[in-house]
């Protein structure tokens, strides 16, 4: 007779899902609150019935209590001892999920995230835009109170979130620029430099009408843009071009429109810096369907590099950083951070390779070009 006790069990998703949570609970992952439901699903990538099911086994534990319009407070026995949870790990802030970042960012990350995970430590990545408001400082604290981290590393992080980390003292690195009167360490390619130098390449070549295409609310990195851009622009000193710089919404509605009123212009810009690679694909592909030659008729550069700007014809003249780089700076105060030490390097800015490509050319001596009506 076969002893059915010494068979191997399988145990249901439910007590896998349990097992999970307690042991997260009892290792200190979560301090006071567990992570909402939508992201307790993600990370387990179980169904909402299979997670309320297990709350409802830690609640009958006496693990866990819900509250209204809260969530799911711990009351079990990680905060009853006053255990603390490891700081060793390092959480990233995000406005949007990793799949919907640049194809660049998702690199530097899982590069940052590996190197992590050789010294012991671990990347939480957290998103929502909630986060990225004018006043985030409601939803910011919720957040790092109940998912603590030895440090946050801050991506596309505007001024209200930045003022917020640094006004609240909470360890942060910022993965970008930092605005003027805000002393938080941070990792960015030097862009007032680049753009200074890409306005020099189109003065250099004979433009005199030169634009320069950015997002709207601009964050700290691209204000240091525009800036560089404007002092290539009037350089050599008393040859000044006429320069203009048109914000847009991050579309492909925002980023057409925002193409139709320069090139419209009576005097249009023969020479496009366009920030983001994203908005370079659609002002490139808008152009072709306007009969527009690049760079016969009119002059491109991407301010940003991404794999994908490879496949496109021509090739798009851009500045190239690479995101093993980019973690690797971030790693250094990163690790100051968790081992509670002093920053030692406050500030980390690359300065980018440029590849000259095949979108820029001197401007053509023929008639401007039009382009179809709306």
């Amino acid at each position: 007779m076969v002893d059915t006790h010494a068979l191997p069990q399988r145990n249901s998703l439910v007590t896998q899902t349990v097992a999970f949570l307690r042991a997260q609970i009892d290792g200190g992952d979560w301090r006071d609150w567990l992570p909402n439901e939508r992201q307790l699903s993600q990370q387990l990538q179980v169904s909402r019935v299979t997670l309320r099911a297990a709350l409802r086994q830690l609640k009958s534990e006496g693990l866990v209590q819900p509250v209204h319009g809260s969530g799911n407070r711990i009351l079990g026995k990680t905060r009853r001892e006053g255990s603390r949870p490891t700081l060793s790990d390092v959480a990233l802030l995000s406005p949007d999920p990793i799949e919907r970042l640049l194809p660049i960012q998702s690199i530097w990350i899982d590069e940052m995230r590996a190197l992590l995970a050789e010294r012991g430590s671990r990347l939480h990545v957290f998103h929502g835009s909630q986060y990225y408001t004018a006043n985030p400082g409601a939803a910011l604290k919720r957040l790092v109170t109940r998912h603590l981290h030895g440090c946050w590393i801050l991506m596309l992080a505007g001024e209200p979130v930045q003022r917020w980390f640094s006004q609240n003292w909470v360890p942060c690195v910022v993965a970008g620029s930092t605005y003027a009167d805000l002393d938080l360490p941070f990792s960015d390619r030097d862009h007032r430099a680049m753009c200074r130098h890409a306005a020099g390449i189109l003065r250099g070549l004979g433009h005199q009408r030169i634009a320069m295409l950015s997002q709207k609310r601009p964050r700290a990195g691209d204000l240091d843009s525009e800036a560089g851009f404007i002092e290539g622009a009037r350089l050599p000193p008393g040859t000044e071009a006429e320069v203009f710089i048109i914000q847009h919404e991050p579309t492909v509605a925002g980023v057409t429109q925002a193409l139709r009123r320069l090139v419209e212009r009576t005097s249009a810009p023969t020479a496009l810096l366009i920030t983001n690679s994203y908005s370079y694909l659609t002002v490139a592909s808008r152009l072709t369907q306007y009969g527009v030659r690049i760079p016969q008729d009119i002059s491109l550069i991407s301010r940003d590099a991404d794999p994908f700007l490879s496949f496109l014809v021509p090739q798009p003249a851009h500045y190239v950083v690479r995101p093993q780089l980019m973690a690797k700076n971030l790693l250094r105060p990163t690790l100051e951070l968790l081992s509670g030490a002093k920053v030692t390097q406050r500030t980390f800015q690359v300065i980018p390779r440029f590849v000259r490509g095949e979108s820029i050319a001197a401007p053509s001596q023929d008639p401007p070009f039009r382009i179809p009506p709306a």
